[in-house]
């Protein structure tokens, strides 16, 4: 009755995780790019049917991807597209009220839903299906868990779909996001699946390794003699059991030591452990910038914490290995060498512009100085933009969610044809007709990773660069990546069987 049946021809595989999505609760993990948002119009159209009276709502973590997913259900439905809103917190609070009230189907962003529950201008007795797109993020203290609570408390006949691409390796958050949504059914699709395999299209993989040069190499050895000997001190402490550890895995550590202060009967030895934690958190910040990054972003890091007022951070600064190692990185840069990724992410370009003036190239890359460093390398010899976040207390400078849209928008024109990008541009934005992917760095989680190589082979076959600098985290970040999304799979293969 709603769909526009000429503009939709769902495949068989989308067509059967619908009709099991129309009797309960249902995550649907697909790869990017195999049409979760098809399922979702077929969801609707039968939820709207039942309940002609009802509404839906779809959630979307961002503000682009909102106005994308109210693009395309404004194209595929019948009903009057003035009924097919999106609200976000753009839009004055009043206006929202009348919208809630007039719209049939409202696609929003959570954080906004979450503050008119809160305040009573909005309630959900009366929609009939909530669908989380991106519900990975169906975790602590997102919006994403308060709305959902609220739906299937409020609504007279509750229904949740949730999308996501991968939904993460822990198995606690797997079941976390499992019981916060009520799941009852998991579809999931691989690209060896049978059904999904024709529609795939194919993603060539290139690893393109660099060397540091000696003196670099140097320097990070100076850096990791400090950070031995922190750890040993920690081990002889019985706060850590291995020199193997991650930032991740410190931070944590950092955490539970202030929850257990109670447990320590010398504070002066508990407060030497604290600071020697939050020490070694900088050094593995410095040694991943020196790494993976820039020389220019570990010497801005440096000086930041030379500044800073906090005693740690100055004595870790003010020794003299980490101050030979500042000295042979700041020659180094007199000689205009910047880190050998950069020269290789350049000559790449420049033989993909070469060979084809209108290729379209994302660089994906994880600290914005680093974004910035080779926007502006780059800008002079091609036509590339930049895509991050907006401004928050982490970061002065960012860009506006209608920058960001515009962005996208004559990237995807050809105005642009490189795209270079923080973590705002990996998730769900549909930047069609993409060539290259290239990652500037691995990244170890295997969400950010399926997202990242989810931008290329939508609509034609396409190719993920990934820049690894040799012996370094680059590498255990790679196969970090691709052990957890193995681990991934097979958790929740486990569990769809549980629930079957």
């Amino acid at each position: 009755v709603y769909k526009r049946q000429e503009l939709i021809e769902p495949r068989e595989y989308q067509i059967n995780i619908a009709n099991t999505a129309i009797k309960g609760n249902t995550l649907v993990i697909l790869p990017t790019g195999t049409g979760k948002t098809i399922i979702a119009i077929i969801v609707t159209a039968n939820r709207l049917s039942k309940y002609p009276e009802s509404k839906v709502m779809m959630l979307a973590p961002t503000r682009p991807l909102v106005l994308q997913h109210e693009k395309t259900f404004k194209k595929l439905f019948k009903i009057d597209s003035n009924r097919i809103v999106a609200i976000t917190g753009k839009i004055p609070r009043e206006e929202r009220k009348f919208l809630y009230k007039f719209a049939k189907i409202i696609v929003a962003t959570p954080q906004t839903i979450q503050n008119d529950l809160e305040s009573n201008i909005l309630n959900l007795s009366d929609f009939s299906l909530v669908i989380f797109d991106e519900a990975h993020r169906c975790v602590k203290e997102y919006a994403y868990t308060y709305v959902a609570e609220k739906y299937l408390e409020q609504s007279k006949f509750p229904l949740i779909l949730a999308l996501t691409a991968s939904p993460g390796s822990e198995e606690e958050r797997i079941e976390e996001i499992k019981n916060r949504l009520k799941i009852q059914f998991i579809e999931i699709r691989t690209e060896k699946d049978e059904d999904i395999r024709k529609y795939i299209k194919k993603i060539e993989y290139v690893y393109v390794y660099v060397d540091l040069p000696e003196e670099i190499k140097r320097a990070k050895e100076n850096i990791e003699k400090v950070r031995n000997e922190i750890i040993d001190g920690l081990i002889k402490n019985g706060v850590l059991s291995s020199k193997e550890v991650k930032k991740k895995e410190l931070i944590k550590l950092y955490e539970n030591l202030l929850e257990n202060e109670e447990n320590f009967y010398n504070k002066q030895v508990f407060s030497s452990i604290l600071l020697k934690v939050l020490q070694l958190i900088k050094i593995e910040y410095l040694l991943e910038l020196l790494e993976t990054q820039s020389l220019l972003a570990f010497l801005e890091y440096l000086d930041k914490l030379k500044q800073s007022k906090k005693v740690y951070e100055k004595a870790l600064v003010n020794d003299i290995r980490i101050r030979i190692s500042e000295s042979i990185v700041r020659n180094f840069l007199e000689k205009e060498f910047v880190h050998p990724k950069i020269q290789k992410l350049e000559e790449i370009i420049s033989y993909l512009v070469n060979q084809n003036p209108n290729v379209k190239i994302i660089v994906f890359a994880n600290y914005r100085s680093t974004i910035e460093f080779i926007y502006k390398k780059l800008k002079e010899r091609f036509k590339v933009a930049k895509l991050v976040g907006q401004a928050s207390k982490e970061f002065s400078e960012g860009m506006t969610q209608k920058e960001q849209e515009e962005v996208i928008k004559a990237f995807a024109n050809g105005i642009y044809n490189v795209l270079i990008c923080s973590s705002v541009g990996e998730e769900g934005l549909d930047i069609p007709k993409t060539d290259y992917a290239i990652f500037y760095e691995p990244v170890p989680s295997e969400i950010r990773t399926i997202q990242r190589r989810g931008r290329v082979g939508r609509q034609t076959s396409g190719k993920v660069i990934i820049l690894i600098t040799k012996g370094t985290r680059d590498e255990a970040y790679y196969w970090a990546a691709f052990h957890k999304e193995r681990k991934m799979r097979r958790i929740i293969y486990d569990i769809k069987k549980e629930l079957a």
